[in-house]
């Protein structure tokens, strides 16, 4: 399938010289594009969501067999065969086809894939001695990982919290109230705010001398973990609307709008102890741009659920995409890199598939804030480097990485790859874009 007539978006013109000043500008320039730029951007993500990422992960990657689903597939999508089942990824994809049974994009038979997952879940991931989720089972759904880790128990209670909201099935929403109060009696910390995150499979806390699931000791805190908790009780409070889920809710508005931002640079870092203490030094000391930009959108979202303002945040939005355009966006391609290290351009080049969905709908999402023309014309450029580059066109959905010879790499489905990222991203924007527009 060919591209060239996709995206002939004329908004990105203006962007270099907008966003090296992004930061500094006493005077921001407000942008209005055209209806008719709007209506191709909307089409141009609709093609991409309907032809290229649906038909990537439905029906294909249903496990008719063992449950859940099969993510196992090369770079060409090929399913390579049986695998371990991560809680990530199966409730990543029961989120998706959950969120999509809630768009015109869906139908009923998406709302089954949904379901497909979520009975997985219940049945053979979910721990019934000691509640949550285990990390991983093998392809039939017997435990490889029982141990408990909030990455994992914020996506199981994400997309429980959806399918409640996509199915109306009062048994899902039971098991995400459970799930949300087990994690308010072991996890959260009402000392320092936020939650720990490394517990053994019976909740008692991870020994110091193991590592865990995530790669860290027992005692560390991530902002990732944090971003993921935030999103999933975001979302979960929007089924529930109880006062503790929004009081946990405003408590990581906090943590990810302060604790995490590392004041002195303009950006965010991922490793802190306990009290919230960054961790430094050379492995510390980077910059994820994608979890920068993933942060702005959520933290928007997470105001708007919560019934606060904005307003007070506009600052740090701005100083954190700044950030992340200086260092870490292509000028010359679109689209942005993976990692660098402290006020420096970034180190590693490469275009991951979740970065640059995370660049696209944040950037959109701080547009629809500030009418600010930096962010629609990063917007419209990172839109156009996804179409002619990250979407595989030829063997469906986007290739996990791209470097900058623009040779393609990286399973299609795996253990960390789902259709979570760039399908959220999607229907996000798009329903940004119809706000703009009208349906």
């Amino acid at each position: 399938m060919g591209f060239s007539n996709l995206f002939p978006i004329k908004a990105c013109k203006n962007l270099f010289s907008s966003c090296s000043h992004a930061g500094r500008q006493n005077q921001p320039v407000q942008y209005q594009p055209t209806r008719q730029d709007l209506l191709q951007c909307k089409d141009t993500l609709e093609q991409v969501l309907t032809e290229n990422v649906i038909p990537f992960w439905y029906p294909q990657v249903i496990d008719f067999e063992d449950g859940g689903y099969r993510l196992n597939h090369d770079l060409k999508g090929n399913w390579r065969g049986p695998a371990n089942k991560r809680l990530v990824t199966q409730a990543r994809t029961l989120w998706f086809f959950s969120r999509l049974a809630r768009t015109k994009y869906g139908t009923t038979k998406h709302l089954d894939a949904a379901r497909q997952g979520y009975e997985f879940l219940r049945d053979r991931m979910c721990d019934k001695q000691f509640g949550g989720f285990y990390w991983e089972v093998d392809s039939s759904g017997n435990t490889t990982k029982p141990d408990k880790h909030l990455y994992g128990q914020a996506f199981g209670l994400y997309a429980l919290s959806e399918y409640a909201m996509a199915s109306g099935n009062s048994q899902a929403m039971s098991l995400a109230q459970k799930l949300f109060n087990l994690l308010e009696y072991h996890a959260h910390d009402p000392q320092y705010g936020g939650y720990q995150e490394s517990f053994l499979y019976d909740w008692s806390p991870l020994p110091a001398n193991r590592i865990s699931y995530m790669n860290t000791a027992s005692n560390i805190k991530l902002m990732n973990t944090h971003l993921h908790l935030m999103e999933a009780i975001m979302t979960y409070h929007l089924v529930a609307r109880d006062r503790i889920s929004r009081e946990r809710l405003i408590e990581l508005i906090l943590a990810q709008s302060n604790a995490v931002v590392r004041k002195g640079i303009g950006t965010c870092t991922d490793r802190y102890q306990r009290n919230w203490m960054p961790l430094y030094g050379p492995d510390y000391d980077r910059v994820s741009y994608g979890h920068n930009l993933e942060n702005i959108w959520l933290l928007i979202e997470a105001c708007d659920t919560a019934g606060i303002s904005n307003g007070p945040l506009l600052n740090l939005y701005r100083m954190l995409f700044s950030y992340a355009l200086q260092y870490g966006f292509d000028r010359e391609e679109g689209g942005f890199y993976y990692t660098g290290s402290f006020n420096a351009p970034a180190d590693r080049q490469e275009k991951v598939w979740w970065v640059q969905a995370e660049g696209l709908v944040s950037a959109l999402q701080i547009y629809s804030l500030t009418g600010e023309e930096v962010y629609f014309n990063c917007f419209s450029k990172t839109l156009d480097w996804i179409v002619k580059h990250q979407v595989d066109w030829e063997h469906g959905d986007w290739h996990a990485q791209v470097a900058k010879s623009k040779k393609p790499s990286g399973d299609k489905a795996g253990a960390w790859k789902s259709p979570y990222h760039n399908g959220r991203a999607i229907i996000r924007c798009l329903e940004l874009l119809s706000s703009f527009t009208g349906p």
